[in-house]
């Protein structure tokens, strides 16, 4: 059986959040166990052009469910890019999987071949659906995932690969 839309994306999706969270629970007991304020943590960035900790949670996010949105003609919640706390950041990723567990796998059907028109700034690009998931929106998801574990990492939080590969089902 050839993998499915929806399998390349809604649990690949929801994996990478739920590593994101405990990436972050890992980050809140850093902090805590240091006496130190996790608003520091939470603003950290990697470089002063990129978002901090906080907005590359939010970019994670909003690239997962927009994209599945997008793939499923599904409307996907918004949030407000407000969350200044370990908490807030684990209540908003426990919304967008929430959300993509909402979405059924017959709302992808066809999504390989549906167009998709990307236009933010000077950007535009039109893809064919699965383009769309492979080329652009599963990279850029990675990319913020990626990016908040390394604010962490750089922070001192004790992670390392696996926890950036997270549990794996047992067979």
């Amino acid at each position: 059986m050839p993998l499915s839309m929806y399998q390349a994306c809604v649990p690949v999706f929801i994996r990478g959040l739920t590593v994101l969270a405990a990436l972050l629970e890992k980050g809140a007991a850093h902090a805590a166990a240091a006496g130190a304020d996790p608003a520091g943590l939470i603003d950290a960035r990697l470089a002063p052009d990129m978002y901090p900790l906080s907005g590359q949670v939010q970019r994670a996010s909003d690239t997962s469910k927009f994209a599945v949105q997008r793939l499923s003609q599904v409307e996907a919640p918004k949030f407000a890019d407000e969350e200044t706390t370990f908490e807030q950041l684990q209540q908003r990723i426990a919304a967008t999987i929430e959300y993509l567990r909402g979405v059924s796998a017959d709302k992808l059907e066809g999504a390989e071949s549906r167009k998709i028109t990307l236009a933010f700034g000077d950007f535009r690009q039109e893809f064919q659906g699965d383009d769309y998931l492979l080329t652009f929106a599963l990279p850029n998801f990675y990319f913020h995932v990626t990016t908040a574990y390394g604010i962490l990492r750089q922070a001192g939080v004790q992670i390392g690969k696996l926890d950036f590969l997270g549990p794996y089902p047992q067979s």
